[in-house]
């Protein structure tokens, strides 16, 4: 087999992109590519079944894994034990540095929703994490502030891009490789000597599962990088973010399958809501309000977390809570009202017995914690606490249509701005992005365009009156569109109009695109070509 570096080479780029590495990448892609693209099929398969009608169920063939009492997870490993406080951002040198450095007890090093896939971010990225294991990392920003590795660092934890998602930096054969073996494979190739010489591990977060069966996959990768890099079986441990309503319905199973390497399950809040609007926004039963009155209190999202909880505890394995995504502002009022609503959010988690939550910047860090703390106190986590109260059917997960509120005008311009925004941010490598005092990435992006999808196609009324249509889709987006480029160049101008076009792409139209950064990679983040390399 053949590989080509099509990615252009930048400074340093030569220690990630090395020849050993390369043909491990290659070796991945050997094994394991063809099961990958079998998968993605089934899921559209399983669209197309939902598309008539037919809702998603617990399945029977795999009643008996649910009903076994008998069996548990690997014991948390070392730097997993506590996990109460995990700050997520993306490997940049800055984010790195700051992550690391928080006070969180753990740092999801996000080369996914939170990174825009440009090839210098994705190989960038790589040389971070590499630096911060050697502790030769540091950061000077444009007012001359340095930033530099303190001495009590967060644990480590990679989340890859999703199975969906190819690299075109890298092609085998001439076709793109996958971008979850490569952020995998590239980190676990460097990294994975280095955290096991520091007293860790290589760690992981799994995106966007949908099903018990690409949970199989990802054990079976992860058991064959291990033999052929001379690791013990069972080093790597995985976090997977039950972040699709179809995952919801096999959260046992998907523990099953990564039994021995698995470190939890984490209850991926945005990407679950796009997830219910991507399968079911045809139907008028899932028609759901403005998106910030969907919130972990209403029936079906409450469901859902009860049974992670559950289901977790059951089986030995932590339960880790959603985003608290506000950005701390200058402003001390909207501080005061946000911070008092990130508290409840995390008291109620910490209530209901997740070991640990999500912030998006430091200054979360220390509100996360107190409220873990009042109920953790000294102990790890609450794996003892079993939850045998939670009783979930398969109608209480679809029970969408008892979400309560309504669909707004100013709910429509806000999916709009955020969608447009973002995504205008994405095309320029930013893949996490501060909009209003929140930050923003790239599944609350898709939340934004699915909604005004959904919207448009019943024509849903507004409770100020009229209802959603094209026409006024259309002009609320040429005036965002229009405030957007207000004083630029001429090169970001153009920039916002394709992220424009891209919004429109992907909010008309009969059929609901599943991914806007699907496309919008293949059209518009593609690196340029290099000479072939050969791999043997």
């Amino acid at each position: 087999m053949r590989y080509e570096i099509i990615g252009p080479m930048a400074d340093r780029f030569d220690e990630v992109l090395t020849p050993a590495a390369l043909e491990f990448l290659v070796e991945l892609d050997s094994e394991f590519a063809a099961r990958r693209v079998a998968l993605l099929d089934t899921r559209r398969a399983r669209r197309d079944r939902y598309a008539t009608g037919q809702l998603p169920d617990f399945l029977p063939e795999t009643a008996a894994i649910r009903a076994d009492p008998t069996w548990r997870v690997a014991p948390p490993a070392p730097g997993l034990l506590d996990r109460r406080v995990e700050i997520t951002g993306p490997p940049d040198r800055k984010m790195t540095v700051n992550a690391l450095n928080s006070g969180a007890r753990v740092w999801l090093a996000d080369f996914e929703d939170a990174t825009s896939p440009t090839w210098h971010n994705v190989v960038s990225g790589q040389l971070n994490l590499i630096d911060a294991l050697d502790r030769r990392i540091d950061f000077t920003d444009a007012r001359g502030k340095r930033y530099a590795l303190g001495d009590e660092l967060a644990t480590i934890v990679v989340r890859p891009r999703g199975w969906h998602l190819v690299e075109k930096g890298i092609a085998v054969d001439g076709r793109p490789i996958s971008a979850s073996l490569v952020d995998f494979g590239l980190y676990l190739f460097h990294c994975a000597r280095r955290q096991l010489d520091a007293g860790g591990g290589p760690y992981f977060y799994l995106p966007k599962l949908e099903s018990h069966h690409e949970a199989r996959l990802w054990n079976d990768v992860f058991v064959f990088a291990q033999q052929r890099l001379g690791l013990p079986r069972g080093t790597i441990r995985a976090t997977t973010l039950i972040e699709t309503i179809t995952a919801a319905f096999e959260m046992e199973e998907i523990l099953y399958e990564l039994r021995e390497h698995s470190a939890g399950l984490n209850a991926g809040r945005w990407d679950y809501i796009f997830s219910v609007i991507r399968n079911f926004g045809q139907w008028s039963d899932f028609v759901l309000p403005d998106r910030s009155e969907v919130t972990m209190t209403v029936p079906f999202m409450r469901a859902y977390t009860e049974l992670l909880v559950a289901t977790c505890h059951r089986r030995g394995a932590h339960a880790i809570g959603g985003m608290a995504a506000f950005v701390p502002s200058r402003d001390p009022q909207v501080n005061e009202v946000a911070l008092h609503r990130v508290r409840a959010d995390k008291r109620r988690e910490a209530g209901d017995g997740f070991d640990g939550s999500w912030v998006a910047h430091p200054g979360l860090v220390a509100t996360c914690r107190e409220e873990f703390d009042a109920v953790l106190g000294e102990r790890p986590h609450q794996l003892d606490r079993l939850r045998d109260d939670v009783s979930v059917a398969a109608a209480d997960l679809l029970a969408v249509d008892k979400t309560p509120g309504q669909v707004t005008a100013a709910g429509v311009r806000a999916n709009i701005a955020v969608a447009l925004r973002y995504i205008d941010a994405w095309l320029g490598g930013a893949g996490a992005v501060a909009l209003w005092n929140l930050m923003e990435d790239a599944a609350t992006a898709e939340i934004a365009r699915c909604q005004v999808w959904q919207w448009l196609h019943h024509g849903t009324p507004l409770a100020d009156g009229g209802c959603v249509t094209d026409e006024l889709v259309r002009s609320i987006l040429a005036q965002e569109l229009a405030d957007l480029v207000t004083g630029r160049e001429a090169a970001d101008r153009e920039r916002a109009e394709r992220a424009a076009r891209i919004v429109d792409d992907t909010a008309f139209g009969e059929d609901l695109p599943a991914f806007f950064t699907t496309g919008a990679y293949a059209r518009h983040l593609g690196p340029g070509r290099r000479p072939a390399v050969s791999a043997r």
